[in-house]
């Protein structure tokens, strides 16, 4: 292993010398550590070079389209466009349900269930 590490060593020195660590992005702060506890070990570097790519996977697309539409929802005052909304919220959760039960995270569904009792009890209180 130490003969390993010497290598290692002299190779990022020789990079080093040779300037292809300059200009990198992020140089000269921290590593963003991310939380993948939730992600099998053997597929946590695949989803970190996708999240660096910018690419998520679709189950938090999904929850971010929600939320979004959630928030427009609350603000938007036309019917029609009300109706458009609550149609593509109820895709957006179908397939997000889909997905959690295919990917046996059905126990996500009832917690989004649970979530929405609350906030129904919560938003039945402050309106009395």
């Amino acid at each position: 292993m130490d003969f390993l590490y010497r290598i290692a060593e002299e190779k990022i020195r020789e990079a080093m010398e040779r300037g292809e660590f300059e200009g990198l992005a992020g140089k000269g702060r921290p590593l963003e550590l991310d939380d993948l506890a939730h992600v099998p070990e053997e597929l946590r570097a695949g989803y970190r070079m996708l999240k660096n790519a910018g690419m998520v996977p679709e189950e938090v697309q999904l929850s971010r389209d929600i939320a979004s539409l959630n928030g427009l929802l609350a603000l938007c005052r036309d019917e029609e466009e009300r109706r458009s909304l609550g149609q593509q919220l109820s895709l957006k959760r179908m397939r997000l349900q889909a997905l959690s039960g295919s990917r046996g995270w059905d126990h996500l569904a009832a917690h989004a269930e649970y979530g929405a009792k609350i906030r129904e009890k919560l938003e039945g209180e402050s309106e009395q």
